[in-house]
């Protein structure tokens, strides 16, 4: 019997509970959490106004401001909370709309074939011949640098990657005597890939989407940094380290936001490597044999 075949019970025994029990597991929900709840209380926690500019310049760190200020005499650790409620909402949003857009063309392509899937294959094949982050340069600097035109650009390198696994997904499951059963029944090739299809293609694409969250926060702040992505005086990760570069000698300035970036990418990493190992169906089948 096969792993899709198996009832949910059996199917998930000792993987889920399992895998949140590990240290990076644990750390992943744990950061993950942690930075989700900083982005909605940002303005509650926040000590000063993240745009004002009424401290000395070039402060270091000191029980007034725990992470210093800028060039600008704005407070370095209220940006920071403040650009969790950009960077983190960001990188999910377009995460959502990738797989969308990726999800169901990846779906259309393996469930139909033929020139349905040359066509979407050969897109995809196109936009994974050009390095990610030049992509998303050029398409940027056709739009106009902006924080909204960056996502966009985000958007049209990130889906390839959802439709490529989502294919690869469909072609598999509809070797599978149930979606059969259902077409013999009459259902739609629309219902057949609601009712059928999709939730046993849900677990791997939850990891992935996991996985690209912090790669879109990269993506974005990587953009921002060059100057393409969010525009003073937005207090953006990205941009916040772009400024502590110029002003390598005060290395607050860019430090605490390059921290800021390396833990929600680390958190949602490892969030996706435990989800992961909760859906392996390798480790799953042996479960389910000692059941």
């Amino acid at each position: 019997m096969s792993v899709l075949a198996l009832p949910s019970r059996i199917r998930f025994v000792g993987g889920t509970r399992a895998t949140w029990l590990q240290p990076l597991g644990l750390a992943g929900i744990v950061l993950a959490s942690a930075w989700v709840c900083i982005a909605i209380v940002a303005p509650i926690i926040a000590p000063y106004d993240p745009l004002a500019q009424a401290a000395p310049l070039y402060q270091p760190p000191s029980p007034e401001h725990l992470f210093g200020t800028d060039d600008l005499g704005r407070d370095v650790l209220s940006r920071v909370l403040w650009g969790a409620r950009i960077s983190i909402p960001l990188a999910m949003l377009l995460v959502c709309l990738a797989f969308m857009i990726g999800g169901t063309l990846g779906a259309l392509a393996g469930y139909f074939g033929g020139w349905v899937d040359e066509l979407v294959m050969r897109a995809a094949d196109l936009v994974f011949a050009i390095p990610t982050i030049l992509l998303a340069m050029a398409v940027v600097a056709a739009l106009g640098a902006g924080l909204l035109n960056a996502v966009i650009a985000v958007i049209l390198v990130s889906w390839p990657g959802h439709a490529r696994v989502v294919r690869s997904l469909v072609r598999t499951i509809m070797q599978s005597d149930y979606v059969a059963v259902a077409r013999l029944l009459g259902a739609s090739a629309f219902r057949a890939l609601a009712v059928e299809v999709a939730p046993n293609v849900a677990g791997p694409i939850i990891v992935l989407a996991a996985l690209d969250i912090g790669n879109a926060i990269l993506l974005l702040s990587g953009l921002s940094f060059l100057g393409l992505g969010a525009r003073p005086p937005t207090a953006e990760w990205g941009s916040m380290v772009s400024t502590g570069a110029q002003h390598f000698e005060s290395w607050w300035m860019g430090t605490f936001p390059g921290l800021a970036i390396v833990s929600v990418v680390l958190a949602f990493n490892f969030l996706g490597d435990s989800l992961r190992d909760a859906f392996d169906p390798q480790a799953v089948t042996g479960q389910a044999r000692q059941v």
